[in-house]
């Protein structure tokens, strides 16, 4: 370390290496238990140690506050924790204004990617992320940063906020559409510079104000519409929706800067893959009337009667089972009219549905139509968006 060799002595040059004195090898002691000397400094210590006793104490206890301050254990908390935190403290305390069911895996998720967040460096906010989606049954992708996928998520938040009368955080930018995908764009076109690691305040504070907000105003609100631009969902299943963007895009992030990250939590993954699953008949109509589906023979459909159906089996965590109408979103799933039948694990049919894994390789099982079959694994993966 600069600033701490002896002036230079002529007569010490022929008497080998220079050795610096007690004090400065003494200053030397925390640097050394951090590991942070250089080669040279850490061999003088640790020379000066096994002759000095009262430097050799010291440095025995520095070395173990460092080892104090060292964390072994793993840093990968369960995501299930959290919730089992808060149902045991409500349990103790109700809460004065509870937080609705529906809401509460958006809470989970949003903090859970708040506090993968809250370490990050600079050049983490940096970093390359490619968010990935399925358009017309191809893989498309966007390059942005980790501050910009932040951005994007605080951007489609926004239309539940301006559906529940909150501020909108495009501000003055205006999108060509009420879509996630133009109003994305519109607030990356209106920022002058990149999204950086300021973006994370506004969005956690959206976020702690939408899940508020829904709680106060529980009571109809859950099916109060929230427009995507082309569609729109209840309040409730929109702020599912938002959880499972929410921890989709928590996972890009997390691998663009190489860190585990988990599932959300049984419970709340099956919540998600319902609302996924309950979607998927109008978004086969969808599809059939494009041509991108295969057709079915048209009779009259009464509303609420059984037709042919699909078993969507999902394994593991969140499991559970549906059985999906194929020829109208107004029949019903039926036992008795099952043409094929598909089993996924939860979190591939939710990456599945989020544009991450192709269609052709999703179903670890299937049996009977096999068109029945293409035509719900594609389009869960046309359900993906930006």
């Amino acid at each position: 370390m600069a600033g701490h060799a002896e002036p230079y002595d002529d007569r010490a040059e022929c008497a080998g290496p220079l050795v610096p004195e007690h004090r400065v090898l003494k200053s030397l002691l925390g640097a050394w238990a951090l590991a942070a000397c250089a080669p040279a400094e850490a061999e003088a210590v640790e020379e000066h140690l096994g002759a000095c006793g009262a430097c050799a104490d010291e440095a025995l206890r520095l070395r173990g506050a460092v080892g104090l301050l060292q964390r072994p254990e793993s840093l990968d908390l369960d995501p299930g924790l959290r919730a089992r935190v808060m149902e045991s403290c409500l349990q103790r305390r109700p809460p004065r204004v509870p937080v609705p069911e529906w809401a509460a895996a958006y809470d989970t998720e949003t903090a859970r990617l708040d506090a993968l967040l809250q370490d990050f460096g600079a050049s983490e906010w940096h970093a390359p992320v490619r968010l990935r989606w399925y358009e017309s049954d191809e893989a498309s992708s966007r390059r942005t940063t980790v501050a910009g996928v932040i951005a994007h998520l605080m951007t489609v938040d926004g239309l539940v906020a301006v559906a529940l009368g909150l501020e909108d955080p495009l501000g003055g930018a205006a999108a060509v559409r009420p879509t996630p995908w133009d109003r994305t764009e519109a607030y990356w076109r209106a920022a002058r510079l990149p999204p950086t690691r300021s973006v994370r305040t506004p969005w956690r504070e959206q976020s702690r104000t939408l899940v508020r907000t829904a709680s106060l105003t529980d009571g109809g609100a859950g099916r109060l519409p929230v427009s995507y631009g082309d569609y729109a969902l209840p309040l409730r299943d929109a702020m599912l929706d938002r959880a499972f963007e929410c921890w989709v895009h928590a996972e890009d992030i997390a691998e663009a800067v190489d860190y585990p990250y988990e599932p959300p939590s049984g419970r709340h993954l099956h919540r998600i893959v319902d609302l996924a699953a309950r979607m998927l008949p109008a978004v086969l109509e969808h599809r059939r009337q494009h041509g991108l589906a295969s057709p079915v023979e048209r009779r009259p459909v009464v509303v609420g009667k059984p037709g042919r159906s699909l078993r969507l089996e999902i394994e593991g965590s969140g499991g559970g089972e549906w059985l999906i109408p194929l020829d109208s979103p107004a029949a019903e799933g039926s036992a008795e009219h099952e043409v094929a039948h598909v089993a996924l694990d939860g979190a591939e049919f939710c990456r599945l549905a989020a544009g991450h894994l192709p269609p052709r390789e999703a179903a670890a099982g299937q049996v009977g139509d096999r068109d029945a079959i293409r035509d719900v694994l594609f389009a869960a993966a046309s359900m993906s968006r930006l």
